[in-house]
């Protein structure tokens, strides 16, 4: 399968969950359980799909490298258990090392709380040429932070700037960041695993079940449950007010784990293929050069 195969196949059900204007957004119009790109819940050519787009990514990552003139920022938010890694893990199995790189953003340290809450994922942004990923963003600030507004108290805003407004500034903040990225080249895909409820307590009781994923689970995951209902208010704000053409959310169902890599896939492929990535020709100097460096090999004795 060509590149343009493989495009046209991504561009048929990518597409129904990119969101570039967020004010009509509602949540509940996608279903976590949807695979409506293969209505007969066909794993097998799904693994078929992947491999070909795993491969389609892998060329045009090359391109995106030898080019050096855009940068990919894929940034993913979710529920604990959606399949933020698992993702990740999948979908750029194919590509090099050497053109991408990984940034996990935990809790604040003491030295990003001394800075404002850009400052730290600032400094992970991907150079041009190369494609970054964020495991969690500065998004955090408006979902965790928002649900749990006693965090507030430990990021040393000053008192008259934390006030009814602070949402609504955060929100336009990230926009204006957003934009100028964009306007410098780089092109940012928000991917939003979304999960439901009853498939993140099934992963939950897997991890305490099975030894070999004990490791995963953490008490305060199962706390945060208690929550769910203002997370959900809170991501359908945030896509709401900060999807932008430039700028999309793709909210991807994650109840099925090989649904959600084909359609994170997908509109990867779809996104770099637009960039119309060629490799660089080099100039008539550049062309003398080579042929001169390769009758002197020819020549070796």
């Amino acid at each position: 399968m060509k590149i343009k195969e493989v495009v046209e196949v991504a561009h048929s059900f990518c597409h129904p969950y990119k969101i570039t204007k967020g004010k009509e957004f509602k949540l509940k119009q996608i279903d976590p359980a949807d695979t409506s790109g293969f209505p007969d819940g066909d794993k097998e050519k799904a693994k078929d799909v992947l491999a070909k787009g795993i491969k389609a990514i892998t060329m045009l990552q090359d391109m995106l490298y030898a080019q050096d003139q855009y940068s990919v920022l894929m940034i993913f938010q979710a529920m604990d258990a959606a399949g933020k890694d698992g993702a990740i893990k999948h979908v750029m199995s194919g590509i090099n090392p050497q053109g991408c790189e990984v940034a996990s953003f935990k809790s604040p340290t003491s030295t990003d709380l001394d800075h404002d809450y850009l400052w730290r994922c600032n400094l992970k942004l991907p150079e041009r040429g190369r494609i970054g990923i964020f495991n969690r963003s500065y998004y955090e600030e408006v979902l965790v932070v928002k649900v749990h507004p006693e965090f507030l108290a430990s990021q040393k805003v000053p008192a008259d700037l934390v006030d009814e407004n602070i949402w609504e500034n955060r929100y336009d903040e990230i926009r204006n960041y957003e934009k100028y990225l964009s306007r410098n080249g780089t092109v940012i895909l928000k991917f939003f695993l979304h999960l439901s409820k009853k498939e993140q307590k099934k992963r939950f009781l897997e991890r305490i079940e099975n030894p070999d994923k004990n490791w995963k689970f953490s008490s305060n995951d199962a706390k945060e449950r208690a929550y769910w209902d203002k997370y959900m208010d809170a991501y359908e704000e945030m896509i709401r007010n900060t999807a932008t053409k430039h700028a999309p959310w793709y909210v991807v169902p994650a109840d099925n784990k090989w649904y959600t890599r084909l359609v994170v896939a997908a509109s990867l492929i779809d996104t770099l293929a637009s960039l119309d990535l060629a490799y660089p020709k080099v100039d008539k100097r550049k062309l003398e050069e080579l042929e001169e460096s390769r009758k002197a090999l020819e020549n070796e004795s």
